[in-house]
């Protein structure tokens, strides 16, 4: 009578083979290899094993005696099959990665499954077992923006100065306007969430006109000065500035933190900052919002307060917002800068290296 394999577990090894054992994301042949051994490892007689798992018992023992041999290297990775090595699969998956890389199909953007496989005259499900080892993507893209501004050094130096090591005796503040918040009105109600349901909305919407917030995040203790116009011009941009003026200490410097909008650089609004020399401008590179504090405030208004709300009119809209500064300045907290400016320079030289490598290739 032949006696299976028995089968002792360390620590690291039942904690790995539970996790294989219970992995949605791991392969279906792991989960069952790892279920025969901690079966085995318990005991259990080959037959009782395959007849609980749906499978034969030399499966078993052939799992049981493998893991025994090489533990869990044994049963993570398949043994090496023999045979000519697959020369003409090989060449398609050649062809599949240039053609996807380097090719664009006749009056499209990009390929797909089955229209670059009707052009290779490949099965579809070659295609995609490629593009899947290979990590390829092409219905996807992302966007990007590297700043062509000539004083990016030196503007970007500033700002991360300012964020780093803030001055003594002086706020720095991160100003800017998020224009044109529509006051969006839902078609139809909504299902409210339950369990078991997200929350639903129409995808439809009346606009019910917009709105302006201005605001000024206060980078050490987080408070927010914000308030809405109905535009954003220049105008606008001065009364905001005197009400800035109006609710920080008059004893301090003020440092703000904005982006080049030409409505920041007017004759009167640089007449207004030379009446008020506390007032110091700090100017972001150009396309480089990703340097203004505040923008990952406005984030946080959009995701809470706006895009699943319905407004009926402005006026609804405005009350929104301020309910959500006033919420935000009862318990404020500011967004803490780490990036140094060096890293960044890096960071913007590989990418600028790696753009101009794809535009000659």
């Amino acid at each position: 009578m032949r006696i299976a394999t028995v089968i002792e577990l360390s620590a690291d090894e039942r904690t790995a083979l539970e996790r294989w054992a219970r992995g949605h994301a791991t392969p279906a042949r792991l989960v069952l290899r790892a279920k025969i051994v901690l079966a085995a490892a318990a005991g259990r007689r080959n037959q009782d094993i395959a007849a609980d798992l749906g499978t034969q018992p030399r499966t078993v023992g052939q799992w049981r005696r493998r893991f025994a041999a090489a533990r869990l290297a044994g049963i993570e990775k398949d043994a090496p099959r023999g045979g000519r090595p697959a020369v003409r699969r090989q060449e398609q998956a050649r062809r599949i990665v240039e053609a996807t890389t380097q090719t664009k199909p006749p009056a499209a953007t990009h390929w797909t499954v089955r229209t670059l496989a009707e052009h290779l005259r490949v099965a579809p499900s070659m295609v995609q077992r490629v593009w899947q080892a290979n990590g390829l993507k092409p219905h996807r893209s992302r966007t990007f923006k590297l700043s062509n501004d000539k004083q990016f050094v030196q503007k970007l130096t500033d700002v991360v100065g300012l964020y780093l090591n803030p001055p003594q005796h002086a706020l720095v503040l991160s100003c800017d306007e998020k224009s044109q918040i529509q006051a969006l009105d839902r078609t139809q109600p909504g299902l409210p969430l339950k369990k078991g349901r997200c929350g639903t909305m129409t995808h439809d919407y009346k606009r019910n006109g917009t709105t302006t917030l201005f605001a000024a995040l206060e980078l050490a203790e987080g408070k927010l000065i914000g308030t809405c116009m109905p535009r954003h011009r220049h105008q606008e941009w001065i009364k905001f500035l005197k009400l800035i003026d109006q609710r920080t200490p008059p004893d301090l410097d003020l440092h703000l933190i904005a982006d080049n909008y030409f409505t920041h650089k007017t004759p009167h609004v640089r007449r207004w900052l030379k009446k008020h020399p506390r007032f110091h401008m700090h100017f972001i590179p150009t396309s480089s919002s990703w340097l203004n504090l505040v923008e990952r405030w406005f984030r946080d208004l959009t995701d809470k307060a706006i895009r699943r709300a319905a407004f009926p009119s402005v006026a609804a809209l405005i009350e929104a917002i301020t309910r959500f500064v006033a919420q935000h300045n009862q318990q404020p907290k500011s967004f803490v800068w780490t990036a140094k400016a060096d890293d960044i320079l890096a960071k913007i030289s590989r990418a600028r290296a790696v753009l101009d490598n794809g535009a000659s290739a």
